[in-house]
C-alpha cells in the first residue's frame, strides 16, 4: 500500500489518467461536447472517467513493485541457503 503514494507511482498514474481519461471522454462524451449538451451528469461521468486509468496504473505499479520486492527477497534467501 505504501507504494501507491510514492511520487513516481502517483506521477505516472496522473499522466496516464490525463491521456487515457481524455481519450475515453472523447469516445464516451464527444457527442455531448460537440452538440453543446454537456450537462452536470456528463461532467460527473467525465470526472469519474479519469479515476479508472489512474487506479489501473496505480494498482499495476504497486503489484509490479511488490513482485520485484518479493523476487529480490526470494533471491536473497537462495543465497543464504
Amino acid at each position: 500500500m505504501k507504494h501507491a503514494f510514492q511520487w513516481p507511482v502517483v506521477r505516472r498514474a496522473l499522466i496516464l489518467a490525463v491521456i487515457v481519461g481524455s481519450l475515453l471522454i472523447g469516445i464516451n462524451h464527444g457527442s455531448c461536447v460537440a452538440s453543446g449538451h454537456f450537462n452536470s451528469s456528463c461532467l460527473i461521468q467525465s470526472i469519474l472517467t479519469f479515476f479508472v486509468p489512474y487506479l489501473v496504473s496505480t494498482v499495476s505499479s504497486v503489484l509490479a513493485m511488490s513482485d520485484n520486492t518479493k523476487s529480490r527477497h526470494d533471491e536473497s534467501q537462495e543465497d543464504v541457503s
